[in-house]
């Protein structure tokens, strides 16, 4: 695999942090893959993480702050191998945006980690830090998952 995308809603709390911990991963595990994160709208284009996603972020030893919000292009479709939404909806609407060419593959991030027992990744941007923790844990399972889809490949 070359390439991934992460999407979420906003791009400003659960890609983000996607992102970054997918990174952290990969770069434990000594694989160059690349990654980014998008949102299917338009409202925080150019912000910064929400500012609890930087704390929990932090907490977990990985660093968001460099990570701007930006939106899903048509061009996204082609250039990246895997688009992982966070939720059925984000989902929904990745597939409604997909243009014909498109080559991604696109799905939701928790089939990476199938045992976890939830299958969207909630949005935590109006509930409290516990929210935060719970999005770490569940992309934390999910990049394990990754890592081991990866072993299996090589």
């Amino acid at each position: 695999m070359k390439n991934m995308l992460f999407v979420c809603l906003g791009n400003i709390c659960r890609s983000p942090t996607a992102k970054a911990v997918f990174d952290y991963r990969l770069s434990q595990a000594g694989i160059e893959i690349g990654t980014d994160s998008a949102g299917t709208i338009g409202y925080h284009t150019g912000s910064q993480p929400d500012a609890r996603a930087i704390e929990h972020a932090r907490a977990f030893g990985i660093d968001i702050t460099r990570e701007r919000a930006r939106v899903v292009t048509a061009a996204d479709f082609r250039r990246f191998e895997r688009i992982y939404a966070m939720d059925q909806a984000n989902l929904d609407d990745l597939l409604r945006m997909a243009p014909e060419d498109s080559t991604a593959e696109v799905e939701l991030v928790m089939t990476l980690a199938p045992d976890y027992g939830l299958t969207e990744v909630p949005d935590p941007y109006y509930g409290g830090s516990d929210g935060f923790r719970q999005v770490l844990d569940m992309l934390d399972a999910a990049a394990e998952g990754l890592m081991r889809e990866l072993a299996i490949r090589r």
